[in-house]
């Protein structure tokens, strides 16, 4: 099952793609929030789910070091409505505590600093997401091979 992950943030969107088995994460793009609100954002989430052939999104929840929902997460879960509104696939939540920094040491070590980095951190981050949602449900995204 191939699987989208989101990172949601107040100026920009990373959005991440799984591989057909449902095994491997890869950053896909990041979308600049429309000015215009969520239903734009929401339209270019669809096509790309659409072009990807993803069949679930996952969105990274950012909870508060004490496990808690903060204004940030509340602002994800606004969106998660409206996603899960406007959509017909299945719409998950996952922990994305330390996404960012993970994505910013992977991007450092890959020499990207900077201007580099800071436009393709979100990706980098939902990449991060989906590889730890992909890796705890191994058995939910495994595509069955007939033989």
């Amino acid at each position: 099952m191939k699987v989208m992950a989101l990172d949601v943030g107040t100026k920009r969107i990373g959005v991440a793609v799984s591989d057909p088995s449902g095994t491997l994460a890869r950053s896909l793009k990041v979308i600049q929030r429309h000015p215009e609100g969520p239903a734009s954002d929401i339209a270019e989430i669809a096509r790309l789910v659409a072009d990807e052939g993803a069949q679930r999104i996952v969105v990274g929840l950012p909870m508060t070091l004490r496990g808690e929902i903060g204004p940030q997460a509340q602002f994800t879960l606004s969106f998660i409505d409206a996603l899960r509104d406007a959509l017909e696939i299945q719409v998950e939540t996952w922990d994305e505590s330390y996404s960012t920094v993970a994505a910013a040491d992977a991007l450092r070590s890959q020499g990207l600093r900077g201007r580099r980095q800071k436009e393709r951190i979100d990706a980098t981050a939902a990449a991060v997401i989906l590889q730890g949602y992909l890796e705890a449900h191994p058995q939910s995204n495994a595509t069955k091979v007939n033989g």
